[in-house]
C-alpha cells in the first residue's frame, strides 16, 4: 500500500506542480524524498518566507497551484507572513508543515517550543483559508479534498496543512481527486442594472484594481472599456492590466498617481466602475468628497470591501469577474459615443535633476531596455511607485505590484518562483535596498538553480517611503536610513549572481543589455538621489 507522503505527492504532480520551495527538516525528509522520486523539484529556498513567497509567485505565473513546505516550530512560523502575503493577492498555495511525530507527544523534541509541539494549525488560521492536521493517514483524503476545494473556489486563496512525520509515512489506501475548477464562472443577476447605468452615464471613470491579474482578465477588461467608451485609471495594484498607450488610458491614480487622471476626476464623474479593487487608502487618497462620484459599480468577487471606502450609492456586482465582464459584452444593442478625455500631456511638477540617478529616468531606461513582455514584479517601497507613475505597459499581465498587505522582498520571492513556473520568460524583480535587506538571500536560490532573474534595487540607504513619509507629515524621520548603506554589487555576488554598480543612466543600460545577453541571475545596484520626493505624499 502507498504511503501518505506517496499519495499526496501524486496529487501534487497530477495538478501540475513541478517545483516545490522550501527547507528541509527531519519531520517533513520523507515528503521531500517522496518529491524526488516522482519528479518534482524541490528548491532549497535560504529562508521559509522566501519559500512561500516563491511558491506564490509559482502560483501567479502558472495560474495553478503552488506549494510550500516547512519544518515544524519555526520553520512553519517563518512561512507566516508568505501565507498573508498569497492571501492578500488571492493566490492558491498549499503550505504543507511538519510536525513532532504524534507517537511522541507529550516529549521534548527539537525545533519545537513544548512537549506538544508548536501549534501551528491555529497561527496559520488568520493567514489562510483553511489549516488543519492530519493526525491519521486516513483523513488525508478528506482534508486534501477540502484544502484544494478552499484554495480554488470563490475567493481564492493559501491553505495549510501539518502533517506530523510518522503519519507521512502511514499507508493508507490510495485514492484519487481532482483538481477543482479554478474559477467557476458565477455571473451576477443584476448585469441588466449595471447596463442601464453604463448607458446613461455622461463622465464615466473604468478604474481597476489588482484582482483583474489573479484572474488573468487582460482582454476582457479591455473589450469592456472600448464597447461603453469608458476612460480608464489604474490603482497601483491595477498597474499593468491595461496599456498604457491605450486610447482609452488616462494613467494611474493614487499613490503614483498622474496629473491628467486627477484633471478627469476634478471635472466631475457621474459613475464610477470600480473592477477588482478594495479601494485602500494607496488607492484614493487625495480623493476629496467634492471629486466623489455620483454613483459607482462595483466588479468583485468578494463583497467585504464594497462600499466601505465612498459613501455614494453603490451597485455591487458579485461573482467571477471575469465571467460578468464577458457577459457585460453582450449586451449587442448598446452604442455609446467616444467620451472626451483631458490631453495627453502631463503637468506634473519635475525636480530639477542632480547627480543621482531619479525615478523617472530609471523607469525610462528600463522601459526602453527590457523586452516588452519582461515579467516585472514590483516590491513594497518607493521603487514601485516610480513604476506606476512612469514605467509604460506595452503587454497587460507583464507588472506586478500589491500594495495592501505590501510584504517588503516579496517580490524578491515571486520573481524567483515565477521564473521556476515560466523559465521561458524574461523576469525582473524590481526592488529595494530595505527590500534586499529582509529577502534578499533568496537571490542565492536563483543563482543555485540557474534561473536567470533580474534584480533591480533602487538603492538610496534608507526605507525610503518611510522616510520621506515621516518627514513630510510629522516633522521628523527616525529609525529610517542606513549609517552603512548595502552595496547592492557586491552582495549579489556574494550569493552567486552579477553584480554591478550604476550611477548614471549609461551604466544602467550598459549593465542591462549584459546582464539580458548573460542569461545569468543579476543584480544591479541602481543609485538613486536619496533626496527625491517619491509619489507617494498623498498618503497622510
Amino acid at each position: 500500500m502507498p504511503t501518505v507522503s506517496n499519495v499526496l505527492v501524486k496529487h501534487l504532480s497530477q495538478w501540475g506542480v513541478t517545483h516545490a520551495f522550501g527547507i528541509p527538516g527531519k519531520p517533513i525528509t520523507p515528503l521531500i524524498l517522496e518529491m524526488d522520486h516522482a519528479g518534482i523539484t524541490f528548491v532549497l529556498s535560504k529562508h521559509e518566507e522566501g519559500a512561500g513567497l516563491e511558491a506564490a509567485g509559482y502560483s501567479l505565473v502558472r495560474e495553478g497551484l503552488g506549494v510550500a513546505v516547512g519544518t515544524a516550530g519555526p520553520g512553519g512560523i517563518n512561512m507566516l507572513t508568505a501565507a498573508g502575503q498569497a492571501l492578500f493577492t488571492n493566490l492558491p498555495v498549499l503550505f504543507i508543515t511538519g510536525s513532532p511525530p504524534i507517537g511522541e507527544i507529550g516529549k521534548v523534541l527539537g525545533q519545537d517550543s513544548t512537549m506538544f509541539g508548536t501549534d501551528l494549525v491555529k497561527m496559520f488560521e488568520p493567514v489562510t483559508k483553511f489549516s488543519a492536521r492530519v493526525d491519521r493517514g486516513d483523513l488525508l483524503r478528506v482534508y486534501l479534498e477540502h484544502a484544494m476545494d478552499r484554495a480554488f473556489t470563490g475567493v481564492r486563496g493559501p491553505v495549510h496543512l501539518c502533517i506530523p512525520h510518522d503519519v507521512l509515512s502511514e499507508q493508507i489506501a490510495d485514492f484519487d481527486l481532482p483538481l477543482p475548477d479554478a474559477y467557476p464562472s458565477t455571473i451576477a443577476s443584476n448585469l441588466d442594472m449595471a447596463a442601464s447605468l453604463l448607458a446613461d452615464a455622461k463622465r464615466p471613470l473604468l478604474f481597476l484594481g489588482g484582482a483583474l491579474h489573479a484572474q488573468h482578465a487582460y482582454r476582457e477588461v479591455e473589450a469592456f472599456a472600448k464597447k461603453w467608451s469608458l476612460p480608464v485609471a489604474t490603482t497601483p495594484g491595477g498597474k499593468g492590466v491595461f496599456r498604457t498607450d491605450h486610447p482609452l488610458h488616462l494613467g494611474p491614480y493614487g499613490l503614483g498617481g498622474n496629473a491628467r487622471t486627477e484633471a478627469y476626476l476634478n471635472k466631475g464623474v457621474d459613475l464610477m466602475i470600480v473592477v477588482g479593487s478594495q479601494l485602500s487608502d494607496l488607492e484614493i487618497p487625495g480623493l476629496s468628497p467634492s471629486m466623489y462620484p455620483k454613483h459607482v459599480i462595483h466588479f468583485d468577487h468578494d463583497s467585504r470591501f464594497i462600499g466601505r471606502a465612498l459613501p455614494v450609492p453603490t451597485t455591487p456586482v458579485l461573482g467571477n469577474i471575469r465571467a460578468n465582464l464577458q457577459a457585460m459584452l453582450k449586451f449587442a444593442d448598446i452604442h455609446v459615443p467616444p467620451r472626451e478625455l483631458p490631453a495627453a500631456e502631463e503637468a506634473d511638477y519635475e525636480q530639477e535633476p542632480g547627480p543621482y540617478l531619479r525615478g523617472k529616468q530609471v523607469m525610462e531606461v528600463l522601459r526602453e531596455q527590457l523586452p516588452a513582455d519582461t515579467l516585472v514584479y514590483g516590491d513594497a517601497g518607493s521603487h514601485s511607485f516610480y513604476a506606476i507613475k512612469h514605467f509604460d505597459i506595452q503587454v497587460p499581465g507583464t507588472f506586478y505590484f500589491e500594495e495592501v498587505y505590501a510584504t517588503m522582498g516579496r517580490a524578491i520571492g515571486y520573481a524567483v518562483g515565477a521564473k521556476f513556473g515560466a523559465p521561458e520568460r524574461t523576469v525582473a524583480c524590481l526592488t529595494g535596498d530595505g527590500c534586499m535587506f529582509m529577502n534578499g538571500t533568496e537571490v542565492s536560490t536563483a543563482a543555485n538553480y540557474d534561473a536567470p532573474v533580474l534584480f533591480l534595487v533602487a538603492n538610496n540607504s534608507s526605507i525610503d517611503m518611510v522616510d520621506k513619509g515621516m518627514a513630510r507629515h510629522l516633522g521628523k524621520a527616525v529609525g529610517t536610513t542606513y549609517k552603512v548603506p548595502l552595496d547592492a554589487a557586491k552582495f549579489g555576488e556574494a550569493l552567486g549572481a552579477k553584480g554591478y554598480r550604476c550611477e548614471t543612466t549609461d551604466e544602467l543600460r550598459s549593465a542591462l543589455a549584459d546582464a539580458l545577453q548573460s542569461n545569468r541571475t543579476c543584480v544591479i545596484d541602481i543609485i538613486m538621489d536619496p533626496q527625491e520626493i517619491p509619489p507617494t505624499m498623498k498618503r497622510g
